[in-house]
């Protein structure tokens, strides 16, 4: 009609892609283009990742019929199709193309899962060509293969095929004008149902139209379209997304605000799109790219400006992200900075994700990866690892996204197909132990299936070779999040035995020929290498026809072995089997020389057999095997094992190797014995010699570490005479007396040596009160009583009120100058707080520097290695430790040395306790009721001194860790700096038990009621 004819049309010079056209009488229309990726959209392997360009420029085709001219040409307009996942093909080529009458205004891809590779083109005229993928009978002349392959070459790709071309039928004529950009936004939602958008060019409205497919008249390719439905919008919607597995469909409207078409409801209506808390969302700027995802749970739209600002909802959380895809449960974007970012979606939030995207260099490695400047998303290629990116000159580039591959090969894993993702891991280095780290229960229970998929051998001895005690789910790959795998492993680390040995036997099951390398891997990789059984293996197949066209040789064998074990390790193995035809065969395989081992080998071949496997196992160093051989060569080779067990320090070993009652069991018996002496260890090298019958080195060891009961015992088996034994008694009593056994010693000379007025003596010497005067009685001499036993009472009684008087002295005056040191230091914690808050205002209050500063302060003078220092002998140890807490007015740790001090008075006078009790006893039999009772009130009185001055000593702020900072809501700058001056004298470890309060037990009963 005229008013749509065109008067004037220009580009925008300040807004880009922007047109303004002027149509007769005055009629104005604005329109606005974006870029956008066309793509599919399926989740499953049989999704071809397809993306579409809209070429704009003209292909002219030779007509074929034969009627017409043969130099006519028609006209073609073309649209470019890429199968990512069979092929890369870098623009402006293809993998093939679509030609087509008309301009093409929009592509589209179905949304149904199962056939994402159909694609619909919308064009100028307002027609919809649907392709299809599937066999056609006929080759498609509108579909041109491009890149791969159409010049005599084997097409291995399904091209799609013209399905229809849909003429859509409007209702009024007015609608039928032919308008080049009448429909946008085309979404093939259903198998026969389109949706479209077209605005009004009257009023800021727009209209929904709901396009479904007729009923075909005929059986030809023209098809049409019914406009079924339409919803009228207030505002313009400028873009619409719909989730294919939700089915749900975003509006955006010019002015950001987000609303769902509910298309699947009779009623076609149109509502806001509200937030899980019930408000309805709007982006606070248009956005150019919408999609919509699952986040946590809640169906969230996503958004992307034009200016780089990326919205989850209404919220901003990034805004410099130049593209953005969904994947499955995955977010992938691409930011300024030049990386690529992978978030799982499944268990975030958007705080988490504001959070990932503002501190991206924090992240998990995993999800980032550098990419080159300027790099945007095309597609992802599904239930693959391949993220396609294309550079602003326009190449495109692979990345495996290490996000995407790992969660792949988890899938893969989960449906046991091992077979893709061990290809998957080793094209991509990706560690092989996750194959059974995964799930190692499902691996084991699955492992001849896992053995049957490979099918190879070098890929088995990969898998071999890479294998490693370290869990890689919990170092090199952990999971996104925790799951039911990661609770099924147990607490307890991996066992490459076990691994090892679920494979091999799998491979002996299957084809043990086959798999011959795979399995002397396995015998290899655990963590002790059977080297031996490897070896014997080898030997198997030497002289064996070869029983299947895929079995392996011997030679083949064990040079595949020489590449994986040391050429003298594995020659030393051979020698160890004692089979000389393997010997040879292996050193021949190597590269050592013949005048090396022929003479060892002919010299070995000349001896008796146990003597030739003791050499052998002697070379070997393997001295518990050769001492067995050597045993079984006859007793005049027993001074060479004799030899052989004492430089070896083997004696357990071979006293298991001949009789108990033999003269060699004896002998190693005898020499283990003075071993033992040699180590000082006297009692056990005389329950060596006393089992073996060498009575008198038996009773020489017990003398010599004071075991009395045994050396009695060993004494009455030697017969010895009364006198003899009794001397041996007064020895054993000397000794005895050494070690301050007095009881003991008492003991042996009133029953072995018949001294009871010594043994009397000596357990007055040890306080022995009660047992002294049951000698004393037992043999009626009272008079020892008024000679010796009052008098040693009365002598202990002074003693320990004298001792008494002292430890309350020495207790108070400690105490005492321990408060005083106390207040000493904390005025001067004080005076250095107020020296050091004016100077650290010009820095913050615990810088990096001050906080190394104050812990070298103390220790900095003594940080510089020296040798001499560090070698320091043990008695210079002792004389430190001694220095170091010393009693000292004014020391630097005096304070410790007094609370030790003090310590160790409190712990000497509790073990006071029954002594005190055993001596009152007695001083209130034998009538000294003043002595008894003047003991019991100092003893009393000093412990209720020391029991009043522990919380004084050890109050509850010295018991807790001064090393501790004091911080909190109530902390101000006074405290902080007092613990922080504290800090510069905080507690080693070792000495932290000076802070704890020693325990005096009440319950101990000492007093002597009697004497109250």
């Amino acid at each position: 009609c005229g008013k749509s004819k065109i008067v004037s049309l220009m580009w925008d010079p300040v807004t880009p892609y922007r047109l303004h056209v002027l149509c007769q009488g005055w009629h104005y229309l604005c329109y606005d283009w974006h870029w956008t990726t066309h793509r599919s959209s399926g989740d499953s392997s049989s999704d071809m990742a397809n993306v579409a360009v809209i070429d704009g420029s003209k292909e002219l085709e030779s007509v074929c019929e034969p009627t017409r001219d043969p130099e006519a040409r028609a006209c073609r307009y073309r649209v470019l199709v890429t199968v990512f996942r069979q092929s890369v093909v870098p623009p402006p080529m293809s993998t093939y193309r679509l030609l087509l009458p008309h301009p093409v205004n929009q592509v589209v891809f179905s949304s149904h899962p199962e056939k994402s590779n159909d694609l619909a083109v919308l064009d100028a005229s307002n027609q919809i060509s649907v392709y299809k993928c599937g066999d056609s009978p006929h080759v498609d002349p509108t579909v041109k293969l491009e890149a791969v392959g159409g010049n005599g070459f084997k097409i291995s790709l399904r091209t799609p095929h013209l399905e229809k071309i849909y003429k859509i039928q409007f209702e009024n004529s007015e609608d039928q004008e032919v308008n080049p950009l009448k429909l946008s936004l085309l979404t093939w939602v259903q198998e026969d149902v389109f949706v479209a958008v077209r605005h009004s060019q009257s009023s800021p409205q727009s209209v929904i139209h709901h396009l479904t497919v007729a009923p075909p008249e005929t059986d030809g390719k023209q098809g049409q379209l019914n406009v079924s439905l339409s919803v009228a919008v207030d505002g313009v919607i400028i873009s619409l997304c719909c989730n294919s597995k939700t089915k749900s469909i975003a509006l955006q409207l010019a002015g950001g605000q987000i609303l769902k078409y509910l298309w699947e409801s009779p009623s076609l209506a149109v509502e806001p799109w509200k937030n899980l808390d019930g408000f309805p969302i709007r982006f606070p700027y248009p956005c150019i790219q919408t999609e919509l995802a699952m986040i946590g749970g809640e169906e969230c739209v996503l958004g992307l400006t034009d200016r780089c600002r990326f919205f989850i909802n209404d919220t901003e959380v990034a805004s410099n992200i130049t593209s953005f895809a969904t994947y499955d449960e995955f977010l992938l974007l691409t930011t300024h900075s030049h990386i690529c970012q992978c978030f799982c979606l499944r268990d975030a939030s958007l705080k988490t994700l504001q959070a990932g995207l503002s501190s991206h260099h924090a992240s998990n490695g995993d999800s980032l990866r550098k990419v080159e400047r300027g790099s945007r998303i095309v597609t992802v290629v599904t239930q693959d690892t391949k993220l396609i990116l294309q550079m602003p000159r326009g190449n495109l580039e692979v990345v495996h996204h290490r996000t995407l591959v790992l969660a792949q090969i988890r899938k893969w894993l989960d449906t046991l197909m091992f077979k893709e993702a061990f290809e998957c891991m080793r094209k991509l280095r990706i560690n092989l132990n996750l194959m059974h780290d995964h799930n190692p229960q499902v691996f084991l229970e699955n492992v001849e299936t896992f053995v049957r998929q490979i099918d190879s051998v070098n890929h088995l001895n990969l898998f071999f070779t890479e294998l490693k005690e370290e869990d890689v789910t919990k170092t090199m790959y952990p999971p996104p999040v925790t799951g039911a795998v990661q609770l099924s492993k147990g607490s307890h680390g991996k066992n490459i035995d076990l691994i090892c040995d679920a494979v091999r036997t799998a491979m002996e099951n299957i084809d043990p020929h086959k798999y011959c390398l795979s399995i002397l891997t396995a015998h290899v990789k655990k963590t002790t290498p059977e080297l031996e059984i490897v070896l014997q293996k080898v030997h198997e197949l030497q002289g064996r026809a070869l029983p299947a066209p895929d079995a392996v040789s011997a030679e083949a064998a064990l040079k595949y072995l020489l590449l994986l074990v040391d050429v003298d390790e594995l020659y030393s193995h051979s020698l160890g089997t004692y089979d000389f035809d393997l010997v040879l065969m292996v050193a021949e395989k190597s590269q050592k020389d013949p005048k090396e081992y022929l003479p060892f080998l002919n010299t070995l071949k000349k001896m008796e057999t146990n003597y030739q496997r003791f050499t052998i196992d002697k070379y070997l160093k393997r001295y518990e095997k050769a001492i067995g051989h050597l045993s079984r060569c006859g007793p005049e080779y027993f001074p060479e094992c004799l030899n052989l067990i004492k430089d070896k320090n083997l004696y357990n070993e071979a006293l298991k190797l001949y009789p108990r009652d033999s003269q060699q069991y004896k002998d190693i018996s005898i020499a283990y014995g003075e071993h033992l002496i040699q180590e000082r260890l006297y009692e056990l090298g005389g329950l060596v010699f006393a089992r073996c019958g060498a009575h008198e080195n038996a009773l020489n060891a017990f003398l010599a570490c004071g075991s009395w009961q045994q050396a009695l015992c060993t004494a009455a088996q030697l017969s010895l005479t009364k006198d003899q034994l009794a001397g041996l008694g007064r020895t054993l009593a000397g000794k005895l007396v050494e070690q301050r056994k007095h009881s003991d010693a008492a003991t042996v000379l009133e029953q072995y040596a018949q001294d009871y007025e010594e043994a009397v003596l000596l357990l007055l010497e040890g306080a022995a009160w009660e047992e002294a005067l049951r000698l004393v009685h037992k043999y009626n001499r009272l008079d020892i009583i008024e000679s010796n036993i009052k008098p040693s009472v009365l002598e202990a009684q002074k003693n320990y009120m004298a001792f008494l008087d002292s430890q309350t002295a020495t207790f108070s005056r400690h105490k005492n100058r321990l408060l005083v040191v106390r207040e000493l230091k904390e005025q001067a914690q004080q005076v250095n707080l107020d020296n050091e808050v004016p100077q650290s205002q010009e820095s913050d209050l615990f810088s990096e520097t001050s906080s190394v500063m104050s812990s070298s302060d103390m220790s900095g003078k003594y940080s510089h290695s020296n040798s001499r220092i560090s070698a320091r002998s043990s008695k210079n140890r002792r004389k430190a430790e001694r220095k170091k807490h010393s009693l000292k007015e004014g020391s630097p740790l005096e304070d410790w040395a007094l609370l030790e001090a003090l310590s160790e008075a409190v712990q000497g006078t509790e073990n006071l306790k029954d002594e005190i009790y055993h001596i009152l006893k007695v001083l209130f039999l034998f009538e000294f009721d003043e002595q008894g009772r003047a003991l019991q009130k100092a003893f009393e009185d000093t412990l209720q001194l020391m029991e009043r001055s522990i919380p004084e000593i050890w109050p509850l702020t010295h018991q807790q860790n001064p090393s501790i900072l004091v911080l909190g809501p109530h902390s101000t700058a006074n405290s902080i700096m007092a613990s922080y001056q504290q800090q510069k004298t905080s507690v080693p470890v070792l000495d932290a038990d000076l802070f704890i309060p020693p325990k005096i037990d009440k319950r101990t009963q000492w007093k002597l009621s009697l004497l109250e």
